[in-house]
């Protein structure tokens, strides 16, 4: 997961550089965006596990798996507009970037500073590296493996090592490719196909028990369902919708609210993200991840379904919409000027 991780921080970092994320206003409606989809389901996590032995598991409904959510909205290709992808890959990007503080602030052990000033002093070595002009990919990440060794036994998550090491990368806003774009390129079918896989078949592990299905409606099954498929198009859309009427934020060209609510649904795919954080929750609880992991597909699956179909009806509803007002354009050219007022009327 660290060579996972990796790849976040490329991708997160590129963005920043050259992408959706390279100003406040392309970055201001995805972020604030991403900051509903965080915050309105942990807060409806902790509504119901509130006291609870599963209370820590708020972190759990936060997250999207990105990989998923844009491999549905990808199915409907010219369905949706393509400014509604690039939104929906902005805000995954940030929700991991939030996730991943989440994940080094509040589930890592006791910390140990010692390691973590290493850890520190290597980033601060790499980040003059980038400033000095170096381009060799090897002076980066071998240091890189040191950044993660010590921030591991530093009681902070390892994951943040990979986003540490991927900031320090260089890159440019030209369409040169950078050594960061190198190391993307290079990184991203082994991550999608064969470290993912792995981690999804090595720690979804779901065996049908008894009482798995029931644990459904148990606090823990209620909250991480319900603020995945509930309370991440909820959170997405208020927080977009704030965004909007105060002008801090721009709608996506060619997007509608109803496009907007469809991105949400499919942000409630949590899965990989989710299990991780899941795993970090209740290590050593098995039968409690078991839930956990079970909800979260069910979640994951829900909400993939509902943001295919509500995207899918949300376009058609456009068309003919469109197709009406063409009508009623023509309709309108063929009438006598005083006609015209008649029919508007």
């Amino acid at each position: 997961m660290a060579i996972f991780f990796l790849l976040v921080g490329l991708e997160i970092k590129r963005e920043m550089v050259e992408g959706e994320l390279s100003s406040f206003k392309k970055a201001s409606l995805p972020i604030i965006a991403a900051l509903g989809g965080v915050l309105a389901p942990a807060a409806i996590y902790f509504a119901f596990n509130q006291g609870t032995e599963t209370a820590g598991g708020w972190g759990i409904p936060m997250a999207t798996d990105i990989a998923f959510a844009i491999a549905i909205i990808s199915m409907l290709g010219k369905k949706v507009p393509s400014s509604l992808k690039i939104f929906l890959s902005a805000l995954a990007i940030v929700d991991d970037l939030m996730a991943i503080l989440v994940i080094a602030i509040f589930y890592s052990n006791d910390i140990h500073y010692t390691y973590l000033m290493y850890a520190v002093g290597i980033f601060i070595f790499l980040l003059l590296l980038n400033k000095l002009g170096v381009k060799n990919l090897s002076a980066y990440l071998i240091p890189g493996i040191f950044i993660w060794y010590f921030v591991h036994h530093s009681g902070v998550h390892a994951t943040i090592a990979g986003v540490l090491t991927a900031f320090a990368i260089p890159t440019t806003p030209d369409s040169i490719e950078s050594p960061l774009e190198k190391l993307e390129h290079i990184l991203v079918n082994p991550v999608n196909f064969v470290i993912m896989p792995i981690f999804a078949l090595a720690n979804t592990n779901i065996r049908l028990e008894a009482g798995m299905v029931s644990g459904l409606t148990t606090v823990l099954g209620l909250g991480i369902i319900a603020g995945l498929v509930l309370g991440k198009p909820f959170g997405i859309t208020l927080f977009s919708w704030l965004a909007v009427k105060t002008r801090v934020g721009k709608m996506p060209k060619h997007a509608s609210w109803m496009h907007i609510a469809g991105v949400g649904m499919l942000g409630g795919i949590g899965f990989t993200m989710s299990i991780f954080i899941a795993l970090l929750s209740f290590s050593g609880k098995q039968l409690i991840l078991s839930e956990a992991k079970f909800a979260i597909l069910t979640a994951s699956i829900i909400s993939g379904i509902l943001g295919y179909l509500w995207l899918s009806r949300t376009e058609n509803n456009h068309k003919k919409l469109k197709i009406s007002k063409i009508e009623t354009n023509i309709s309108l050219k063929n009438l006598p000027g005083d006609q015209n007022w008649e029919a508007i009327e």
